[in-house]
């Protein structure tokens, strides 16, 4: 199943982020995890629901990322814990 697509994707720090735009929101429940990273700020995550499955929290986001970040994860998703990137 395909989640999310897109020709504008970013790799930082070796996740693949996309934009929120190409993401189907369907597939996205809000998570009230979240986690901070030093320069890129405080990440926002969701459950991923496949099919069958649901990747916890399998999502995450950067709502208001630092000024260092800001150019590469704002009004993006990167996906991990279970969801496959096919590049």
């Amino acid at each position: 199943m395909v989640i999310a697509e897109s020709d504008d994707v970013k790799r930082v720090e070796g996740m693949v982020y996309f934009p929120v735009a190409d993401v189907d929101p369907d597939r996205l429940v809000e998570s009230p995890t979240t986690s901070r990273c030093f320069w890129k700020g405080k990440a926002s995550y969701y459950h991923v629901s496949g099919e069958t499955d649901v990747a916890q929290n399998g999502a995450f986001t950067y709502r208001r990322p630092w000024p260092l970040a800001k150019r590469l994860v704002t009004d993006r998703i990167a996906f991990w814990h279970g969801v496959e990137i096919i590049d």
